[in-house]
């Protein structure tokens, strides 16, 4: 019960900053007669998704190691399309300009708390230890460098926001091969030593469902977001 309140609390707080990132672009960037608008659109999308989740995650059609991984074309492939969209079509929109620079940077350490509850979770029985950082896993140490490099990217009167783009470029990296780790366990078990999927059908019910359909996704969009925020900084020196 304590694993699961963590992925859920988790989840949660995870949502709370990204509608708080988003109020205060909001804010700076709309006339006061929008503003609630905006955010009351921001706040249905998250939590409208969430519920998804919770139905898709109770639905045992994504327990399944048939290919295409039905629990990626429910919940994974969906939210990237919309972050691809989304970013693509805002890339050029004021409140771009008014997201936190140092804040959705330093927001990518979450991931640390993200992967200890992966070490709980193969404690558990729930995941399998080579989607951890005892196996094949680095996102927890990339998670760890976040702060560090903030540090020193943002010491002194001109960050470095070069550095920033490119560590976050390197978030996007260390994802798709934890990605990779999550599918070959699956439908190329034999590269760990296995015969049979390593994910057990526990790891694609709610709420665990909550890592490939809300947290991961979102360490995406704000990898992608800091990205077109940086661009524009970066473009305006």
């Amino acid at each position: 019960m304590m694993l699961k309140l963590g992925y859920i609390g988790l989840t949660i707080a995870v949502c709370v900053l990204l509608i708080h990132f988003g109020f205060i672009a909001i804010n700076k960037s709309f006339e006061a007669s929008k503003r609630k608008s905006k955010k009351n659109q921001l706040i249905a999308g998250v939590v409208l998704w969430q519920i998804y989740l919770v139905l898709v995650g109770s639905w045992d059609f994504i327990q399944s190691y048939s290919f295409p991984p039905r629990f990626a074309l429910m919940m994974i492939i969906p939210a990237f399309i919309f972050t691809g969209v989304f970013v693509y079509r805002n890339r050029n929109e004021v409140w771009i300009q008014h997201l936190p620079t140092k804040s959705i940077f330093y927001f990518q350490s979450f991931r640390i708390l993200v992967e200890s509850l992966f070490v709980a979770s193969v404690a558990a029985g729930i995941l399998h230890k080579e989607a951890s950082i005892e196996g094949y896993n680095y996102d927890m140490v990339y998670a760890i460098t976040v702060p560090i490099v903030g540090l020193i990217a943002f010491n002194g009167k001109s960050p470095n926001l070069k550095l920033v783009r490119f560590w976050n470029y390197l978030g996007l990296i260390i994802l798709a091969t934890v990605i990779f780790v999550f599918m070959t366990s699956v439908y190329k078990p034999d590269l760990y030593g296995a015969n049979e999927p390593l994910l057990p059908f526990a790891a694609m019910t709610y709420p665990y469902v909550l890592v490939a359909g809300s947290l991961m996704p979102i360490a995406v969009f704000m990898h992608v977001l800091s990205i077109a925020h940086l661009n524009k900084l970066i473009g305006k020196k």
